[in-house]
């Protein structure tokens, strides 16, 4: 198996970026033979700004750009995409967001015409969604936060183009000396990616 670990922190010292590579480790350590790749979108530079270049890609009318293409091919090479990000404002990080705008684009994760039937073109991708949250599972339960999140994200995104989201998981209470209880979470999940067992959802 080869895993993508898409990470958005800036910091190389956060609980995000550390849990990241406690995924990989753990897929490792289920069997050496796996291998993954960790997309640190920050460090890379990548440019999260959808512009007037991804509007033509989006109307078919030109070719991604490169970096756009890179990251296709990274996916591309994948069994498995997770994405790992700390929740701002009850979603993912602008950064993290702008890449599925400009990499998840028209033609290539699913074709849409205004005269077409949408044909989603990611079906043989398995997805697996870690936030990382510093509220308490409570608040998200009661506003119904968690729900709304998984119908943008896991709904809204990868379901229009027809990958699978295996597991999504909010790590809660991220602030509140929880980070090592997350961390070794972190392990588990990678080590899932591989067994194919769905951990259960945190309470």
């Amino acid at each position: 198996m080869h895993a993508l670990i898409v990470v958005a922190h800036h910091d190389p010292r956060s609980l995000t970026q550390h849990l990241a590579r406690q995924i990989a480790e753990g897929l490792q350590v289920a069997d050496p033979r796996n291998t993954s790749e960790i997309a640190d979108l920050w460090a890379e530079g990548f440019d999260p700004c959808f512009g007037a270049a991804d509007i033509v890609v989006h109307r078919i009318q030109a070719q991604p750009p490169a970096d756009v293409v890179a990251e296709q091919a990274r996916i591309d090479r994948a069994d498995t995409l997770v994405l790992v990000y700390p929740v701002y404002w009850w979603s993912m990080p602008a950064l993290l967001k702008g890449w599925i705008d400009r990499v998840f684009s028209n033609g290539w994760a699913f074709d849409f015409q205004a005269d077409a039937k949408l044909e989603k073109k990611l079906g043989r991708l398995q997805v697996h969604l870690v936030g990382v949250a510093g509220a308490d599972a409570g608040t998200y339960e009661r506003h119904g936060y968690l729900a709304a999140m998984r119908a943008q994200i896991d709904h809204g995104i990868f379901d229009y183009c027809g990958a699978r989201v295996v597991t999504s998981q909010l790590l809660c209470d991220s602030e509140a000396g929880e980070a090592a209880s997350h961390l070794s979470r972190a392990r588990d999940i990678g080590q899932a990616l591989w067994s194919g067992n769905r951990l259960v959802e945190p309470a």
